[in-house]
């Protein structure tokens, strides 16, 4: 019995032993982004075996393209069959490749089928996201590549954060498209631009085998980006490119650097001026302040570093040449925008940037670079919208830590004065830039970063401190780490213009239940007129004209947020323009709300209508004149909700709005089955009036977020109050920041509600006494 169990076992242990190599290469059912990481391992597990070993490679290869098939192939062909396509040939020329033993075509191809996988997953993504499959938008987006982070460029994670954005019922799938596209392209444009970088050096320093890869990783990654080239420039433009892709890797196959250097040239002649993904204006504003700034700086720090044409500190010359290399990054991400708006005079600033690094390299006259410098700048104001140059806090905030990287290398060189220079040109920037907007929105953030500065706290010294004392590196990186997160938080209140989304709800509403209150009172106010007999039969008609006026609210609605979702382009300046009329509108309505003579002459109007409709004054006969009534009467509230409710929709977003509106509709549905079903006679006048004081204190707050807007968009200028400090909280809920110009625009606001309801009382007021006057004569007369 032993005997036959140990038998057993062996053959257990003898069948693990074979079965061995084939489970630990491929478990079934691996997500993308392992399955892919597999596959390029074995893949260069194959690059590394083919010249070797041809049969070692083969197997790699096919282990790979297994991967392939098992886990890959079948979600990307339901995506994108061309790209399947392309990859089942891929493999196929790996095949012939590692069996025929040719290192270069191996190498090519491995290049040409790991961005053929990237550029699968993107499509598979995009395409579940069109399908509502949000779960596996999110798996398949792990399978891709970011850009490589430098000191002016950070990787992006907006397709990450618009995919949770939908999952989390924030943002909506169209929106999360274009979030994923922008992110996607904007990535792999970057990689073309990397590989064909790594593939010019590998053919300077002679690398055949790292010529090949890059060409056929370049080669692919250009595929993915080849559908918008068709778009921007032509069909046969895309083609064209494509045929000098095919020159340049055929090139790189048979090591044929004459061939590679002229399909070189064509292809970065061909991808000259193009973008795959065009900056937003915000991203445009924000490069157009970072190339200012950065330029700006330059002769500042050579300046430092040069005497009498010689470099007396190497450290200044350094960071001169650091903040060219900014100023170039964010030309570059610029130039095709500035080559249409004067295609000359971006030539011109091209070759002057050029200009910049030989000057700094040849160790010329300090007057000289800034000569050069002033020349740039005044071509790049004549063609960069001011608003770009003025508006754009992130830009500060960019160039503030590119600064204080200065800071923590001048320390690690020992270098404190120079450390202390950087300390100061920082906070410069800081002093001229952002911090006045910050005193306005955030005083307590804008003390604890200038205390960051300078003296610090009692749990972290500042700057200031710490290089006075010539502190340890350590210390000195602490400190700067404390500064930068200071510096976060603040660039997140500038950044974030919103008001609390638990304030949004509660104006949204108090917006919609004032005005339903209105109409109910309205309706039943009308309703109740028609109690006789041989006047009933007309209410049905009033009824229908108001559930019409409902469905009209619902359309108009629809329509006004079809027409600011093709206006969105305008961001904040387009919230600005909503929030003014919504407050002309509301100021207008408050004031109504605090005068009898909006309830008298208006439900007096109603009633006369009315009257008309039944006595046949009017042309159009009772039934649907009283529909036309119940219509009017109640459509004029639907419509002052839905403009007001706009601009919030702008501030915080369409979910949050309709959690509002729909705690609103819920109060109005309360008094309406109340004095509708229950015929409860309710304290109008007093509901009313409560409800016209929350209106008011809608309004006040409004107000000063309307400001708040129109200062970030730069169309108002910014007053800080000194010595006053409010906390972050009350701006976010009540729209109270401490600027002059906010705080007066609130009181102003109050002041015209309140003004006009004292000079209405005594207009009305004066009016009875006149009529008592006139009701005393008649009497005297008739005496």
């Amino acid at each position: 019995m032993l005997n036959r169990w140990a038998k057993l076992c062996f053959l257990v242990v003898i069948l693990m032993g074979v079965l061995s190599p084939v489970v630990t290469t491929h478990a079934a059912g691996l997500d993308p982004w392992n399955a892919a990481d597999q596959i390029r391992t074995l893949m260069f597990d194959a690059q590394k075996q083919v010249a070797a070993d041809a049969v070692k490679a083969a197997q790699s290869v096919a282990q790979a393209e297994q991967l392939y098939r098992d886990d890959l192939r079948a979600p990307i062909a339901a995506a994108v069959p061309d790209v399947a396509t392309v990859l089942d040939t891929a493999f196929a020329d790996a095949r012939a490749a590692a069996t025929a033993q040719s290192v270069l075509t191996l190498a090519a191809t491995r290049g040409w089928l790991w961005s053929s996988l990237l550029n699968g997953s993107a499509q598979v993504v995009l395409d579940a996201l069109q399908r509502g499959d949000n779960a596996t938008a999110q798996q398949w987006l792990m399978l891709r590549e970011f850009r490589k982070p430098t000191k002016f460029a950070r990787p992006g994670a907006d397709a990450t954060l618009a995919i949770a954005g939908v999952q989390q019922g924030t943002k909506t799938a169209s929106d999360a498209i274009t979030a994923v596209r922008i992110d996607l392209l904007d990535t792999y444009q970057a990689k073309l631009d990397e590989s064909l970088a790594d593939a010019d050096k590998a053919r300077t320093n002679q690398f055949d085998v790292r010529l090949a890869e890059e060409s056929g990783l370049a080669a692919g990654y250009f595929n993915i980006l080849a559908p918008i080239y068709g778009e921007q420039r032509g069909a046969s433009a895309a083609d064209s490119v494509r045929l000098h892709f095919t020159t340049l890797v055929n090139a790189a196959k048979a090591d044929d650097l004459t061939n590679f250097s002229t399909g070189f040239a064509a292809v970065t002649a061909d991808l000259k001026h193009f973008r795959a993904a065009p900056l937003s204006e915000a991203e445009q504003a924000r490069r157009a302040g970072q190339l200012m700034r950065y330029l700006s700086l330059v002769p500042i720090e050579y300046g430092r570093g040069v005497r009498d044409g010689k470099i007396i500190h190497d450290i200044e010359i350094q960071e001169a040449r650091t903040f060219y290399e900014g100023a170039l990054a964010a030309f570059a991400d610029l130039e095709l925008t500035l080559t249409a708006r004067d295609a000359t005079k971006t030539s011109q600033v091209d070759a002057q940037l050029k200009q910049i690094d030989a000057q700094i390299t040849n160790v010329v006259e300090p007057s000289a670079l800034e000569a050069s410098v002033n020349e740039i700048t005044g071509h790049l104001t004549a063609m960069i919208p001011q608003q770009w140059i003025t508006l754009n806090s992130s830009a500060d905030f960019d160039v503030i830590n590119n600064v204080l990287d200065q800071v923590v290398q001048a320390v690690q060189a020992g270098m404190y004065t120079q450390a202390e220079s950087a300390r100061i040109e920082a906070y410069a920037l800081l002093d001229s830039g952002v911090e006045q907007k910050l005193r306005g929105f955030a005083p307590d953030l804008a003390l604890k970063v200038e205390g960051m500065f300078w003296q610090g706290d009692q749990d972290q010294p500042g700057l200031s401190v710490l290089i006075a004392n010539n502190a340890k590196l350590s210390e000195v990186k602490a400190g700067v780490a404390a500064l930068r997160s200071a510096l976060a938080e603040a660039q997140t209140v500038l950044d974030n213009t919103k008001t609390a989304p638990e304030a949004v709800i509660g104006n949204a509403a108090i917006i919609v239940f004032r005005e339903g209150l209105e109409a109910v009172v309205i309706l039943a106010s009308l309703l109740a007129s028609l109690r006789a007999a041989e006047q009933r039969q007309w209410r049905r008609s009033i009824v229908v004209g108001a559930a019409l006026s409902l469905v009209a609210t619902g359309l108009t609605w629809a329509i006004a947020n079809s027409i600011i979702s093709l206006l969105a382009q305008f961001g904040e300046r387009l919230e600005a323009v909503l929030s003014i009329i919504a407050i002309a509108v509301l100021l207008l309505i408050t004031n109504w709300f605090f005068h009898k003579t909006y309830w008298t002459g208006w439900m007096a109007e109603l009633h006369s209508r009315k009257a008309q409709f039944l006595g046949g004054t009017f042309v159009v006969g009772p039934s649907l004149g009283l529909v036309v009534l119940g219509f009017t009467s109640i459509y004029r509230e639907g419509f002052e909700t839905v403009l007001f409710l706009q601009s919030l929709v702008l501030d915080a977003g369409m979910r949050i709005v309709l959690e509002g509106v729909g705690l609103g509709l819920i109060g109005v549905a309360v008094v309406g089955f109340l004095v509708f079903n229950l015929q409860m006679r309710l304290p109008y006048k007093s509901m009313l009036i409560v409800t016209g004081v929350l209106i008011g204190v809608v309004l006040l707050t409004m107000v000063g977020n309307t400001v708040h807007v129109l200062q970030a968009v730069g169309w108002m200028p910014i007053t800080p109050i000194n010595g006053l400090y409010l906390p972050y909280w009350m701006g976010r809920w009540f729209g109270l920041f401490a600027t002059w110009q906010g705080v007066i625009g609130q009181i102003a606001a109050a002041t015209f509600v309140i003004g006009s309801y004292v000079l209405a009382e005594r207009m009305q007021a004066n009016e009875r006494n006149q009529k008592r006057t006139r009701t005393q004569k008649q009497a005297t007369v008739r005496a």
